[in-house]
């Protein structure tokens, strides 16, 4: 059952997703894709790992980014100097809940596509999912300052993004790797639920960028559907090889 609640809530993240693609300002259906995302992943995990572990899980990453957050809009460690416009609300401490929540979804099924390309090694598995998981932000950050959500007090070469932002990307996403890796029973377990999710997210990025947001930009499309993508086909390949989880064999 849990299988079936996150395929239906990726159905609704797509939804949400393709409406706010069409609006001018889409700040409110941005937030209610990133509340589809988490739940949607939240249920994939449950299904394969079982509810307690996978509520522990999405919790520790959930507490890891907020303070990735915090530290770093009040030092600029580890992404560089970078404040909230105030846009996204709850935002207690000055981090916006729903940036928590997106590392928190967005973490499981990067640590997901990690365990289907890497399902022998703990250490590689830790290392490509924090590459997969930052590949995301090759999207993520340009269109958060499309929208005005936050902005970078220095501005990088990449769409005005810093190159200290991925690096301590990257260097978060290793501590939420290796906090799912101790969390998780089955840390190898394979998900399809979970890297569907990432799938959806790499390809309707891609197109957004692409054709849909006004205007396109085919840097960041280019450079973000070729980033997922390659974690994306290399998840499928491998993990297709491998059986379901029991709850998702059952669906």
């Amino acid at each position: 059952m849990a299988s079936v609640l996150g395929a239906a809530l990726l159905a609704a993240m797509v939804v949400a997703q393709v409406a706010s693609g069409l609006q001018p300002r889409p700040i409110v259906l941005t937030s209610v894709v990133v509340l589809l995302l988490a739940a949607s992943a939240l249920a994939f995990a449950s299904a394969t790992h079982s509810p307690a572990r996978a509520v522990a899980a999405f919790t520790a990453v959930v507490a890891a980014g907020y303070a990735a957050e915090w530290v770093g809009i009040r030092t600029g460690v580890p992404f560089g100097d970078y404040h909230y416009t105030g846009v996204l609300q709850p935002a207690p401490g000055g981090v916006p809940v729903i940036v928590a929540l997106a590392w928190g979804g967005m973490g499981l099924a990067a640590h997901a596509v990690a365990a289907a390309v890497a399902p022998g090694s703990r250490a590689a598995r830790i290392v490509t999912g924090a590459l997969a998981l930052t590949a995301w932000d090759l999207f993520l950050d340009p269109q958060m300052i499309r929208l005005g959500l936050w902005v970078w007090h220095d501005p990088g070469p990449y769409r005005d993004v810093p190159l200290s932002n991925f690096a301590g990307w990257l260097l978060v996403s290793l501590l939420v790797m290796a906090l799912l890796e101790g969390v998780l029973t089955e840390p190898t377990a394979w998900s399809t639920g979970l890297v569907s999710i990432y799938t959806v997210m790499a390809v309707m990025e891609t197109i957004g960028f692409a054709a849909v947001f006004v205007p396109p930009d085919p840097l960041v499309a280019t450079a973000g559907g070729l980033s997922m993508g390659l974690f994306t086909l290399l998840a499928w390949r491998r993990g297709r090889r491998r059986p379901p989880s029991a709850e998702e064999g059952r669906a």
